[in-house]
């Protein structure tokens, strides 16, 4: 097929997670001409849309910001729902609601799937003075913001994000801090079918017991950092420890159900001190990076990289 692989628009002065953007568009155009597409890759600019589509059969939508904002991703398939040009991953509609973490999170809620308690500004009424909490954009991913002094006593919440608007601008909200196990749940689509992918474990190793336990900006996007070394993934939960690991499957399947998902996601969870699981987050566009967690569950799965990214396109196809 004639391919075009659609990401942000970014520039050299970018952040580190979205000069990523740029090289999964890359590892991803590398896998599709593998397969035997013919490749094309743009960076999404509303007005020069229609010139980029072309004749193309299929977007391959990388997008995850308009002129940095998260909160606008779900234009591009909402551009292409119009325009009747099949794309890769989620719908606008299922991007648009679970890229706004506090409005999926009233359904989770509603629909009887455990999410931890959480509260928005600018009164946080509700809020627990003495209780910890993580401060958190509501829009975006990457763990955008979330480093050691992301998680505060309920009285140092309103000025945590504050400090975080000013920075980076957008909506702060904080949530209830499980101090647990956390999992990483892939899901795609295979042969019409959603199939979730061996679950991966983040675990905290040789941790320095005065930072909170959290994949921050930092474990992800900065060597120096020594979290970036100390928080590993792991697999085998399946074979260890399978009721848990059916519970997992079970809530994956009904996120995916719900929220209307399609093609790949990823669904975070943390286990309570009970080992009750509670849904975080969930993430219609996870990284396609060949080292990012996705691929390595798919690996885990038997998937190679090509087949991975091949996967996702007989999703997509109509």
């Amino acid at each position: 097929m004639r391919i075009l692989v659609l990401h942000s628009c970014v520039d050299a002065t970018a952040r580190p997670d979205e000069l990523d953007t740029l090289a999964v568009a890359d590892a991803v155009c590398d896998a599709l001409r593998q397969n035997g597409h013919s490749v094309t890759r743009a960076a999404f600019v509303p007005e020069q849309l229609d010139a980029k589509l072309g004749d193309c059969d299929l977007v391959f939508n990388l997008v995850e910001s308009v002129d940095g904002q998260d909160e606008l991703c779900a234009m591009i398939p909402a551009l292409l729902e119009k325009r009747g040009v099949p794309f890769t991953g989620a719908s606008a509609a299922a991007i648009q609601i679970t890229s706004d973490k506090p409005a999926s999170k009233r359904i989770l809620r509603a629909v009887g799937i455990s999410t931890p308690d959480w509260y928005e500004g600018p009164n946080w009424v509700g809020l627990d003075g003495s209780r910890r909490y993580i401060v958190k954009s509501a829009t975006a991913d990457a763990s955008l913001g979330l480093d050691d002094s992301a998680v505060v006593i309920g009285s140092g919440v309103g000025a945590r994000a504050e400090v975080c608007r000013r920075r980076f601008g957008g909506r702060w909200f904080a949530e209830a801090f499980v101090d647990g196990r956390e999992f990483n749940i892939a899901l795609i689509e295979d042969q019409s079918a959603v199939k979730v992918l061996p679950l991966a474990e983040m675990r905290f190793v040789d941790w320095d017991d005065r930072r909170p336990r959290i994949v921050g900006y930092g474990a992800k996007w900065h060597t120096e950092d020594p979290a970036f070394r100390a928080t590993e993934r792991h697999f085998g939960c399946e074979n260890l420890e399978p009721e848990l690991s059916a519970s997992l499957h079970m809530i994956a399947n009904r996120c995916w159900e719900i929220f209307g998902l399609s093609g790949y996601g990823r669904i975070d969870l943390r286990l309570d001190s009970c080992g009750e699981p509670y849904v975080l987050e969930l993430n219609c566009n996870p990284c396609l990076s060949p080292e990012a967690g996705f691929a390595a569950a798919a690996h885990q799965a038997g998937f190679d990289y090509c087949q991975l990214i091949d996967n996702i396109v007989r999703a997509a196809i109509p």
